[in-house]
């Protein structure tokens, strides 16, 4: 706690405020008192000023670009880790040792089947379900069919649901995907390791041997690693709100997909592919350059820019890198889509406007484009992205159920509607 205080004078009483600083990054003032002091609330639509919790799992500096998981920086976590090693850091606070890692994925490897009676679950749905709703209720089935680790109170009941919930997700994602396409279920394979395993569900099929190209299931963990956590966002914030009332982790979960589907938030990857399909062609590339330029057009480019990073994306430049070795090893030639989102990347990175503006190519540009290179439809690009944010949520889910602050979430409003009125029977009524 910092010596220093914040003085808010309100209507003539002058009172103090504390300040709390963490480890790294802004201090805090503590408003907690503050209605019981003054009589007023703080006003602070979409919380861009306000900490909602204490946290130890994920840090931005969105003015230099830096994302730390756990104090190490993402490129060093991306580079010389795997995705299972990272949900260990994030669950647990630090890095696996060589036992405590192979334990881990074999726990991990070994949750991985889902209930048998989930395949007739997901014939209630229509074929051309999106698989964003089929997953929002798989993970909330979840609860119907795991009861042993659902009392959060209890600390093995909360590991094993974690342990569930990272190890099924790839499992449901790729069922999700399978009944869309028509084609059967794939078991998973315990030999196999997470991503790789994730792409033999989605793409083989049981009358030919499929065998996963290593450097796209590296890619498809990068793309994990890249996606596990990021402070609080808009759905690990909903996980943590809904996890404040005492629901379960399943429920928890498939509220932060819920939350996620927006295209303001995990929908963005999806909108820039779309946005590629509109602009159609490289030669109509200046076009909507010109009209993003345009103050009073209401285009936009997706795919650029950050809310958080006002700096090149973290993220942005593994990605990147990850981008072109996928593209090199399919030797993909001749895709409309893919000629436009590379010619685009070479503008942003090189036109004036762009740059003034930082508007970088941020993850989600290059993410639409590794998902659609390596097969998958706009449609699955976003349970992608709920896999890889499941062990965020899990790990913000677990530190805020652990918090003997926390308390249920329940924000103050500044009403401005109707005053007190007398109520008119509907005869007397004009």
């Amino acid at each position: 706690m910092s010596e220093n205080k914040v003085k808010i004078t309100v209507k003539g009483k002058t009172i103090e405020l504390p300040i709390r600083s963490g480890t790294i990054g802004p201090d805090v003032t503590e408003i907690s008192t503050l209605y019981k002091k003054t009589g007023i609330f703080t006003y602070d639509p979409g919380f861009i000023s306000t900490a909602s919790c204490e946290s130890r799992t994920t840090y931005i500096d969105g003015d230099k670009g830096i994302l730390l998981y756990r104090g190490y920086p993402i490129n060093e976590v991306a580079e010389n880790g795997d995705f299972l090693e990272v949900c260990y850091l994030l669950l647990h606070g630090e890095l696996p040792t060589q036992v405590q890692k192979k334990d881990f994925d074999y726990r991990v490897q070994h949750h991985h089947m889902v209930h048998e009676q989930f395949s007739r679950f997901f014939h209630v749905f229509r074929r051309d379900s999106h698989p964003m709703a089929v997953m929002i209720a798989c993970l909330g089935a979840m609860s119907a069919f795991y009861h042993d680790s659902i009392d959060i109170t209890n600390p093995h009941q909360r590991m094993l649901a974690s342990l569930r919930l990272i190890a099924k997700m790839p499992t449901l994602a790729a069922m999700s995907y399978k009944y869309s396409i028509g084609q059967p279920f794939v078991y998973p394979l315990n030999s196999l390791g997470y991503a790789e395993n994730f792409l033999h569900m989605c793409f083989s099929i049981p009358c030919v041997e499929y065998k996963v190209n290593p450097i796209l299931a590296r890619a498809m963990d990068k793309i994990f690693i890249l996606h596990a956590d990021h402070e609080q966002n808009a759905s690990t914030s909903t996980v943590r709100l809904a996890g404040s009332s005492g629901a379960n982790p399943f429920a928890c979960i498939a509220a932060g997909i819920a939350c996620l589907w927006g295209p303001a938030h995990g929908g963005a990857n999806e909108a820039c592919l779309k946005m590629f399909e509109q602009i159609g062609s490289v030669k109509r590339i200046p076009e909507f350059i010109a009209r993003a330029k345009d103050k009073d057009d209401s285009f936009r480019l997706m795919g650029f820019g950050h809310r958080i990073y006002k700096n090149y994306d973290p993220r942005a430049y593994i990605m990147q890198q990850t981008c072109h070795e996928v593209l090199n090893e399919l030797g993909i030639k001749d895709d409309p889509l893919l000629d436009i989102a590379i010619e685009l990347e070479q503008i942003a990175l090189h036109d004036k406007y762009f740059i003034e503006k930082k508007l970088y190519p941020n993850i989600d540009f290059y993410s639409g484009i590794i998902l659609k290179a390596l097969g998958f439809p706009t449609s699955m690009f976003t349970v992608i992205f709920a896999l890889a944010r499941s062990v965020g949520w899990v790990a913000q889910w677990k530190e805020m159920v652990e918090d003997p602050a926390q308390k249920i979430g329940r924000p103050r409003q500044l009403y401005t509607g109707e005053v007190k009125r007398t109520y008119v029977s509907i005869k007397k009524r004009k």
